[in-house]
């Protein structure tokens, strides 16, 4: 066979396979047959006897759809038509025939294929004692950027791969010009098979099917075009790749006044920013979290609660607009203050390398791998983790400075608990002083962020820190048999927090009142993009229907017998409080956490207001102004530029970057340098909040409310604006990002809601792919059921 041209290569999957078969040189096709359903409903006895008289034709089979409405750039329809697998005989053949014909037929979303009797039906052996089946994207499938991205199961399962019905499922990405697998074999193979297709295809953009057998021999089993546009000038992404890794390579080294040898980055270490912000979040989100959290207030609450010093290191650092926690300077600042810095910086090392051995664990890190609190199985936990590396003096000091630590915060007299109680208190008085000036613009944007720093978010942090405190302490009293989940649900659900009042509200107060308490809050807290409930509260509630009426909740009490035992360990742990204290402070930290992340959203929400308006003013709208920088504002305020001119300029820059920041793939936690341009997703174990169990239909969050009652909802975040959903009767959620401390973790206790939160990328796409999902909190699982 004379070889063709790329254009002629390309048909159906079969004229596909058969064409390139003599071609490809690094794997091999299978031996196929294949014939149009014209031909199967004129003569089936004949061309069942052409199968099964082929030297294969005894081998277990496989029949494949083929039509060329799957592989057409046009009209590309991958896996929407029927395989089967695993036929053999003539009788399971003729079945498997006919029921791929029935399947051309069936597509309700799809039109009929009009020319039905044109349409092929492929039929090959199947890869015997397959190892690893896949997939392999020549450019990224979302931005078209020059990435490998290799989808594989190593259970030999195909249909795994295609039908994401598995969590074994693996993805790796690798940058073109990397050149290795990384010390794979088979990733090698596959890579030197990728750039033989795009060759012989003249295409760089392939989906490409394939399987390894037991032998290591590599099979291909389907290669069409992908629809996404490739870019043709990389020379920008390949160089920011380079200056990420360089800039890793020196952020690496030792810092003189942060313990710790070297140092990791991840997207949920600390402060969250994947789910608070976004892994691409644009410019002005980014900038206005790194304004109001993580450049410095972060640092300076917890050195005034009692923790490190490490004031002036940014938490966040951003490779290009990829918003990444050092996880060093993390790890710093939760340590106690009166740890020596030679205990301080091997404790600092433990915990990087815990990290980097168990990758799984980065948005678990404050609950599985740092020591930052004391509670009942503290000790426990240091012998199991660190038995090995610290004596028993050093074992006995950081539980003594953790003891100390936790029993000064948990007194409600602690100096900077009431200066938190007093800031937050006031920031709404100073919203209104802003807000009723005459100052112009920029400088009420600018006050309302400067208030909201120091007011709002310091505040909240600190009772962030406290929550987190409670919530340890309290699963230390389920580990240790104390109290039961059961009891957590019914604490939780005894909290008297805003989103609780808000729900109740929905149902006593008119849409009007509604809206004047609740209107401000946006599911997007840091994007102007995203709309305010009062600024589209049809697309957010379905008024004036109410489908859950939420009563007050009852107090909280547990047995006299119970708080006794609580009582007898407080006392043998040396912990300064009764169980009444405790149980108050359980419930006053989570509350008093939920509650001031509502008022410091207010005065965000209103400069965003500000930001909407201000770009009105010179003819910009919210998306042109998304890609302004914080710094702008900054600007404006100490200087005299044209407002219009300014803003212009910034949205451009920001907008010229933010292409680059689109395009760019980074692995959640990045270990080493080499990681930037070849790694592996990791595999996500996500947090499952309750021990409910929920089915139904997999719904987007931008469904209309009316449409969410009984689904499970799919949420990119575990933002606190996403409130609304708990008024609209969903069976269930599952968030992208979030911890198990989060923010959408806390409601959904409160509310007895299953959730899975933090699921990843990997299996977030999976199962929002999926038509039914059932989640099963008590066994941690999560089953597609279509």
């Amino acid at each position: 066979m004379q070889r063709g041209t790329p254009t002629a290569l390309f048909g159906s999957k079969a004229e596909t396979l058969e064409q390139l078969a003599p071609l490809v040189r690094r794997a091999r096709v299978l031996p196929l047959r294949y014939f149009s359903v014209t031909e199967w409903r004129t003569v089936p006895e004949k061309v069942l006897d052409d199968v099964l008289s082929r030297p294969w034709g005894n081998e277990p089979l496989i029949v494949r759809s083929s039509t060329r409405q799957e592989d057409d750039p046009g009209t590309l329809m991958p896996g929407s038509y029927l395989s089967v697998a695993g036929v053999a005989g003539r009788q399971e053949l003729r079945e498997a025939v006919d029921a791929v014909i029935d399947s051309y037929q069936r597509r309700i979303e799809e039109p009929v294929l009009d020319d039905l009797g044109e349409q092929l039906v492929l039929v090959q052996p199947m890869v015997r004692d397959a190892t690893m089946t896949g997939v392999v994207f020549t450019c990224d499938p979302n931005t078209g950027a020059p990435y490998l991205v290799i989808n594989y199961e190593e259970n030999g399962d195909s249909a795994a791969v295609t039908s994401g019905a598995r969590a074994r499922l693996r993805t790796l990405y690798a940058w073109k010009t990397s050149g290795t697998g990384r010390g794979d074999a088979r990733i090698q193979q596959l890579m030197e098979l990728s750039r033989e297709l795009e060759e012989l295809l003249e295409r760089n953009n392939l989906d490409i099917e394939f399987a390894f057998d037991v032998t290591g021999e590599l099979y291909l089993l389907q290669v069409r075009p992908m629809v996404v546009e490739t870019l043709l000038d990389n020379d920008e992404h390949e160089q920011a790749l380079s200056a990420i890794a360089s800039k890793l390579r020196t952020a690496g080294q030792p810092h003189p006044h942060l313990c710790g040898r070297r140092t990791v980055f991840g997207v949920m270490p600390d402060w969250n920013p994947a789910e608070i912000v976004g892994t691409r979040p644009r410019p002005l989100a980014l900038s206005l979290y790194r304004r109001l959290i993580t450049d410095g207030l972060w640092a300076d609450q917890r050195a005034r609660y009692g923790y490190r010093d490490v004031r002036g290191f940014p938490l966040m650092v951003d490779f290009f607009g990829l918003p990444y926690v050092g996880v060093r300077e993390s790890c710093n600042s939760l340590v106690p203050a009166s740890i020596d810095d030679d205990l301080a910086e091997r404790l600092v090392d433990h915990y990087i390398d815990r990290l980097v051995a168990n990758p799984e664990l980065h948005d678990k890190v404050e609950f599985d791998v740092v020591f930052s609190c004391y509670s009942f199985t503290l000790q426990e936990r240091l012998a199991n983790q660190v038995e090995h590396l610290f004596s028993v003096q050093e074992r006995d000091d950081i539980v003594s400075s953790l003891r100390a630590l936790t029993n000064r915060l948990m007194d409600p007299e602690h100096p900077a608990r009431r200066e938190d109680l007093a800031s937050i208190t006031s920031l709404r008085a100073k919203l209104g002083e802003v807000r009723q000036s005459d100052l112009d613009l920029p400088t009420q944007i600018y006050w309302l962020l400067e208030d909201c720093r120091r007011f709002g978010t310091l505040a909240f942090a600190g009772f962030a820190r406290l929550g987190f405190i409670a919530t340890e302490i309290l699963g230390s009293l389920v580990e240790i048999d104390v109290l039961t989940e059961e009891d957590v649900a019914r604490l939780m659900a005894s909290l008297d927090t805003v989103t609780n009042r808000m729900l109740r509200d929905r149902t006593t107060l008119t849409r009007a009142e509604f809206l004047r308490r609740y209107g401000f809050l946006r599911p997007g807290t840091y994007d102007i993009r995203s709309p305010r409930y009062d600024e589209e509260p049809d697309g957010y509630f379905d008024w004036p229907n109410a489908r859950v009426n939420v009563q007050a909740p009852e107090p909280f009490r547990l047995p006299p017998k119970t708080m006794r035992q609580i009582d007898d360990l407080l006392r043998q742990h040396r912990l300064e409080q009764d169980a009444y204290g405790l149980l108050n402070f359980f419930i006053t930290s989570i509350e008093l956490r939920e509650n001031s992340k509502f008022e410091f959203t207010r005065h965000l929400s209103e400069a965003l207001a500000l930001f909407t308006q201000l770009g009105k003013s010179v003819g910009m709208d919210t998306e042109e102004m998304s890609y302004v920088d914080v710094e702008c504002i900054d600007g404006l305020y100490r200087g005299a530029e044209n407002p219009a001119r300014v803003l212009r300029r910034c949205a451009v820059e920001g907008r010229q970057r933010y292409e680059l920041t689109r395009r760019l793939v980074l692995p959640p936690l990045i270990t080493d340098p080499a990681d930037v341009k070849s790694f592996h997703l990791p595999a996500t174990e996500p947090n499952y909040v309750t021990q409910e169990s929920a089915t139904g239909r997999v719904e987007l969050v931008t469904a209309h409310p009316a449409d969410l009652q009984g689904k499970i909802l799919m949420l990119p975040s575990g933002d606190p604006g996403y409130d609304w959903i708990f008024s609209e009767g969903v069976a269930g959620f599952v968030t992208r990002y979030g911890g198990a401390n989060s923010h959408m973790a806390i409601r959904a206790h409160q509310f007895g809601i299953p959730a899975v939160i933090g699921a990843g990328e990997v299996l977030y796409n999976r199962w929002a792919a999926a038509d039914y999902l059932k989640i099963d909190c008590l066994n941690h699982r999560v089953e597609v059921l279509r």
